[in-house]
């Protein structure tokens, strides 16, 4: 069984699997930033940062850790050679404008409509959406790469239950337990982790899960 750093870890490392040689991409607080870290060495992913920057970069060595470099959760980042910084301004006309080829980010649920719910828990202050709205809208792929329970409570639903980020707009949900495609037919499972059974999967989902028939092993 894996613990929690490990889990996290096999999801960015599938995750960034999805990723292609010239896209330019923007990675969500949390998991997501960990992307970054697997990209294979043979392709050049753009990374960018809601917080005004592109050329992101792997997670700095702690001698490595300059403060005033962080991305939009704000936690320690680097930026490659030929990066660049921006206002905010430029940062969402890059994101309202379609220039990303996908993003990356996290979620409370999401349904097998493709809706997502990633800001908002009822009961619990927080800090609002921040740019998430923009960022399923304006990207041509939405990858959500999240555990696929929290707590033994379902995730992935067949409706969410939350206020709605955007609706209709998931393409794909890896977890640690599956890769999930969001079609017109509904949620189809194309990979599964060998650690798990198909029932085992369909279980620990809210939603009712179509399998491939060429379904493959997550690696």
């Amino acid at each position: 069984m894996m613990d929690k750093q490990q889990m996290q870890d096999f999801i960015a490392r599938r995750t960034a699997q999805e990723l292609k040689d010239g896209d330019v991409v923007n990675l969500g607080i949390g998991l997501p930033t960990k992307v970054s870290n697997f990209v294979s060495d043979d392709i050049d992913v753009i990374f960018q940062s809601e917080n005004g920057f592109v050329g992101l970069g792997p997670a700095p060595d702690e001698c490595d850790i300059d403060p005033h470099i962080v991305n939009a959760g704000g936690m320690p980042s680097c930026i490659l050679p030929g990066g660049m910084f921006f206002d905010s301004a430029t940062s969402f006309s890059i994101i309202r404008g379609g220039h990303l080829d996908a993003t990356v980010l996290g979620a409370l649920q999401v349904d097998a409509k493709g809706n997502i719910a990633n800001y908002m828990i009822p009961g619990k202050m927080v800090p609002g959406m921040g740019g998430a709205m923009d960022l399923v809208s304006g990207a041509k792929k939405v990858i959500v790469a999240m555990e696929h329970t929290v707590k033994g409570n379902h995730k992935i639903l067949e409706e969410c239950n939350l206020p709605l980020t955007a609706p209709g707009v998931v393409d794909m949900i890896i977890t640690e337990m599956c890769v999930i495609e969001v079609t017109p037919e509904g949620l189809l499972m194309t990979e599964i982790n060998p650690d798990y059974t198909v029932e085992q999967v369909q279980e620990a989902t809210g939603a009712k899960l179509i399998v491939s028939p060429d379904l493959k092993e997550m690696v």
